[in-house]
């Protein structure tokens, strides 16, 4: 076998959280990060932590880290000698591995033969029957394919995936023949646009499963070791947000099987670099999904069990060295989960929600682990995935690693764009979670709540620390006897008020200021509440209310209020005084609800269209998003078509008046 130098400039062909990652383990081994970007991530944490970043001179996907010709020029302009792919994006894109090592580049990942092995997954399956791995019937959708046909054959449920890629992209359940033309149209569109292959088949898809996988290390000297297992079992639309190792559904005799069967499976196609073998784990037995040859994203967990670092042994077995560990050295320590926080409206069917992190403070370092792809001040595109960070914490038992887990993701401070945190923390604290009754469709059975429950008493004191921030702001920016003490006054202050709403109320709160640093609260309820003012001013509340001593942290940004104690955060709308309310009740056209992009339009001007019908549909964050006709009515303009850019609350689609439709 050929001697490989040791590697000194890495080309990080990707972004975001993983980018970060990489660049951190470069440092570790002195090795040089490179980074590419698109030009909406120009000021992205991952581009300023590089030593050299690359403009790619696009926006979208394909037009930088899906572009092959770019990311090699990147390479000989930066004399990169080796690419490391991250996940998603080209991370298992056979022919671009190719192009890297055509280039006398060095490609960090499993050959190219490898991955086209595996990247059509239903050759994967025949590779894995000949192995004996358990398998799940499936039907690749061709031109000349009769759908109708293959679907009747496996049987309803059945699952429309991407041969290509991961992440929950291009995957849509189908229990009834009525929706399965649709499903595989949309699953077609959302590969192409995720990893620029359309390709799908279907696939038997079974209920009241778990989602294990077993994480694979290879050398290339035909040194191939198992990781343990992953549970992914807490998904969303297909997409992982909660991921933990070890499952605690597996056995140490199933333990022992899955790890064998992975290895067997990765012997079987020589395989070497990391990898995962997938599997569907039912009260039947396992059966094989997929080999993902490529970093997971959910990798943080096993390293923290194990104490190893999977980027290292990447690039160790990319220079052609030998397995850092054996398998005997691998002993499983306490419980590992990790939780993913993404750019979306919890409470908006989980909208993408891009826009600008006003503040990032991760809560709880001293027991989680952070792995972050933004800083206070980055943009969150409306082009890319919506995840935004991964949260890891380490512990004993499986139930301390998730309460730790959910008071980190409590005191972290995230604001300027809607988030599922809180979403994240009722489901790690939800009884089935801790019990671990985590099947695949947890999320369905429980509904988690998508946002923590608020009491009256809780509101009306955070609204009293908005007032009390709000009035020392105020006379911190005032022209005259700046230095006196917010609070005291030699003489009493005339009754002031702010007006704040939240998503379900209204809350009007007047103050007056006494003498000595006192105030009057009246609450939105009408009570005479006395408050001793501490520490105000800046950011942080510190306030005596009825006796009792209470502490929040206080930003505000726009005219939105950020509070934030050990309860958790609220958020508020300051109203101006001379507002009104002018919305309409039957609204005559509709407005983006994101950013985004328009793939498909289904109606044209003039068409009468009746509520719910399908108008349009956006493309964001890799997501698809239906927009409806909110009632009866005529087009009269559809203001945006298929390729246009289209901004939060652009209008797409107007209506005739149903008045005037009649004359």
């Amino acid at each position: 076998m050929e001697d490989v130098k040791p590697i000194e400039r890495i080309l990080i062909a990707n972004r975001g959280e993983i980018a970060r990652r990489i660049i951190k383990t470069c440092r570790k081994m002195n090795i040089v990060p490179i980074c590419v970007y698109a030009e909406t991530d120009s000021e992205a944490p991952f581009v300023n932590e590089a030593d050299l970043a690359i403009n790619l001179e696009g926006r979208t996907s394909l037009e930088t880290y899906l572009n092959h010709e770019k990311l090699i020029d990147a390479c000989k302009l930066t004399n990169a000698d080796a690419v490391h792919p991250g996940y998603g994006f080209l991370s298992e894109n056979h022919e671009f591995a190719k192009t890297v090592i055509d280039n006398g580049i060095n490609w960090i990942g499993p050959s190219p033969e490898i991955i086209k092995s595996m990247g059509d997954k239903l050759s994967a399956k025949e590779i894995m029957k000949k192995a004996k791995v358990p398998t799940l019937p499936s039907v690749k959708i061709e031109q000349n394919t009769d759908i109708k046909a293959a679907a009747d054959k496996i049987g309803y449920p059945l699952l429309v995936k991407a041969s290509a890629g991961g992440g929950g992209k291009g995957m849509r359940v189908v229990r009834e023949k009525e929706g399965l033309a649709s499903a595989i149209d949309g699953a077609q569109r959302e590969a192409k646009n995720a990893f620029g292959d359309s390709t799908v088949f279907l696939e038997k898809w079974l209920e009241d499963t778990r989602h294990v996988e077993v994480q694979i290390i290879g050398d290339q000297h035909g040194n191939i070791i198992h990781c343990y297992e992953r549970e992914c079992s807490i998904q969303r639309r297909h997409q992982k947000i909660i991921e933990e190792a070890p499952s605690s559904a597996v056995t140490p005799k199933i333990r022992k099987e899955l790890g064998e069967t992975a290895v067997n499976a990765a012997k079987a196609i020589n395989y070497f670099s990391t990898g995962t073998v997938e599997f569907l784990l039912s009260d039947q037995g396992y059966y094989f999904l997929e080999v993902n040859t490529r970093l997971q994203v959910e990798h943080p967990v096993t390293e923290e069990i194990l104490g190893i670092d999977l980027v290292q042994e990447q690039i160790s077995i990319a220079e052609n060295k030998k397995l850092s560990v054996s398998q005997k050295d691998l002993e499983i320590n306490g419980h590992a989960i990790e939780a993913r926080i993404y750019a979306e409206d919890p409470e908006k069917n989980f909208l993408p929600s891009p826009g600008v992190v006003q503040r990032w403070m991760p809560g709880n370092q001293s027991l989680t682990r952070f792995d972050s792809g933004v800083e206070e001040g980055t943009t969150v595109p409306s082009e890319f995935d919506p995840m935004i960070a991964k949260v890891i914490s380490h512990a004993s038992t499986r139930r301390q690693a998730a309460k730790d887990l959910a008071q980190a993701l409590k005191s972290t401070k995230l604001y300027g764009i809607k988030n599922n945190k809180e979403f994240l923390e009722s489901t790690l604290l939800h009884e089935n979670f801790l019990e671990g009754d985590t099947t695949t469709d947890f999320i369905e059975k429980t509904n988690p709540p998508r946002a923590r429950s608020i009491s009256t008493s809780e509101l009306e004191e955070a609204a009293i620390a908005v007032v009390m921030e709000s009035q020392a702001l105020n006379r911190s920016s005032a022209k005259v006897m700046q230095s006196i003490r917010s609070g005291w006054r030699n003489s009493v202050m005339p009754p002031q008020s702010l007006e704040l709403k939240t998503k379900k109320k209204q809350l009007l709160i007047r103050y007056q200021s006494k003498r000595n640093g006192t105030f009057e609260i009246i609450d939105s309820e009408g009570n005479k509440r006395p408050v001793r003012l501490y520490t105000s001013g800046n950011g942080k509340l510190d306030f005596e209310l009825e006796k009792t001593r209470v502490k929040y942290d206080v930003i505000k940004i726009g005219n939105k209020w950020f509070v934030q104690n050990f309860r958790g955060h609220i958020e508020f709308e300051e109203i101006p005084r001379d507002s009104q309310d002018g919305e309409e009740e039957n609204s005559i056209e509709i407005k983006a609800p994101m950013p985004g992009a328009v793939i498909k339009t289904l109606k044209n001007e003039g068409d009468l269209v009746l509520k719910g019908d399908l108008i349009l549909i956006l493309e964001a964050m890799k997501m698809e998003h239906q927009i409806v006709a909110p009632r009866k009515a005529k087009i009269s303009r559809m203001h945006a078509g298929v390729g246009d850019q289209v901004t939060n609350n652009q209008v797409l689609v107007s209506f005739e008046d149903e008045h005037e439709e009649k004359k």
